[in-house]
């Protein structure tokens, strides 16, 4: 070794260090979808992230946009009943009806207590396999495959009886303005009584591998909260507005087709989580199939339409092939549609989503002069650029499965 060399004292090193800088994080844009599996269709999330921190969440909207509400101004009343199909495609049924009660109240029409039972029970097997999907799809995106693989074999079931009711299993275009297609065929309302009473013992089985599961519990207790004021002011309905703990419910605040003679109750939340939207709809799909119950152990004998809407309910084919007056009359509502009086209506009614409303406004005709859809999805996305923030990436896909939209009426 060299006798000249020496080691630099610790002072020496002091003044010859290079001082570190700070270290500093660029944010990072991150775009999720339009194709991702998690938004559930064609929605978009443009995200800002500080590392796994979503800094800013907004949704992108209009891949689906097909112009419905300007498709109604084009086309007779009776015409857009198969429209309403493509709102919420879970529960096309409950949509239907909506549409079609919104219509009677502008040509002040009142359906026979029969068509109101088998329009409400229509509409809760309609929540019930909405919600059941819903809760699949959920289950998928927070790590949870086999509660997808019971809550679709129920759900195949209650489309054997949709099948069975209108002819198709997923657009099923069965209601009418002043009535339903047909009448409940020959022993179905005893099938249906069936696949209750089969169902919530299966029911409760779904649940408990959720509800109580760790790993369930750790993605959504305490994520995604929705304070009551939040939900109000952001115009959240359905689920998502009771999972934050307001006991709204116009089956029961503004009663329709009905829904004023069957007990059942209203689900409410506490702490506006993702885990207590989850329990909200477990607790839906209970009370429907109570209110089913009720419905089924006293069905109304009768119509199943209106006899006063002859003008509007298009009359049975056996009846236009004897008759020149009937067939007269079907050709005018093919070609002209039903004749509605002039006025402003509007209408909401509780599907799965939230509260789905039409407002229509008529000059007089077969064909409505303009045409508003408030779709539950639309609004309750409207809170994501909120509900997102500060939370991980992680999270924002258990938020958007707890808020369970779809985007076939999110868009219309």
């Amino acid at each position: 070794m060299p006798t000249d060399y020496a080691f630099p004292d610790s002072a020496a090193k002091t003044a010859n260090a290079v001082e570190a800088p700070e270290f500093q994080t660029e944010k990072m844009s991150l775009s999720m979808g339009p194709s991702h599996p998690s938004t559930h269709g064609v929605l978009r999330l443009q995200m800002e992230l500080d590392g796994e921190i979503v800094t800013q969440c907004d949704p992108v909207l209009g891949y689906l946009h097909r112009g419905d509400e300007k498709i109604a101004e084009n086309m007779t009343y009776n015409q857009f009943v198969p429209y309403t199909d493509r709102l919420d495609y879970l529960a096309p049924l409950a949509n239907n009806v909506a549409y079609a009660c919104a219509v009677e109240r502008l040509a002040k029409l009142e359906v026979p207590e029969r068509c109101q039972a088998i329009r409400i029970v229509c509409s809760e097997m309609a929540r019930v396999s909405a919600h059941l999907l819903g809760l699949g799809a959920y289950g998928i995106d927070v790590g949870a495959w086999a509660i997808f693989l019971y809550t679709f074999t129920e759900r195949e079931k209650m489309y054997k009886l949709f099948e069975e009711l209108t002819g198709a299993r997923f657009t099923t275009s069965y209601t009418r303005i002043g009535g339903v297609a047909r009448d409940v065929p020959e022993g179905w309302t005893d099938r249906v009584d069936a696949f209750c009473d089969q169902f919530l013992p299966i029911l409760e089985n779904i649940l408990k591998l959720l509800t109580r599961n760790k790993i369930f519990i750790d993605r959504t207790q305490g994520v995604g909260v929705i304070s009551k004021e939040e939900a109000i002011a952001y115009g959240l309905t359905g689920p998502n507005l009771r999972g934050s703990g307001v006991a709204f419910d116009l089956r029961k605040d503004r009663p329709y087709s009905g829904y004023e003679r069957y007990e059942f109750d209203v689900a409410v939340g506490t702490t506006g989580d993702c885990y207590d939207r989850y329990l909200v709809r477990g607790e839906e799909m209970r009370q429907s199939i109570r209110i089913i119950k009720q419905v089924l152990k006293n069905f109304p004998k009768g119509d199943w339409y209106a006899k006063d809407a002859v003008r509007i309910f298009a009359p049975r084919k056996d009846k236009v092939l004897t008759s020149m007056e009937e067939l007269i009359n079907n050709f005018m509502i093919t070609t002209e549609g039903p004749q509605m009086p002039a006025g402003e209506v509007y209408f909401e009614a509780e599907v799965p989503k939230g509260a789905l409303g039409f407002f229509i406004v008529s000059k007089g005709g077969g064909v409505p002069y303009r045409m508003k859809i408030r779709s539950p999805s639309f609004s309750n996305l409207s809170i994501l650029p909120k509900v997102c923030q500060g939370n991980l990436v992680s999270d924002v896909v258990s938020i958007l499965g707890s808020l369970d939209f779809v985007m076939g009426e999110c868009d219309r």
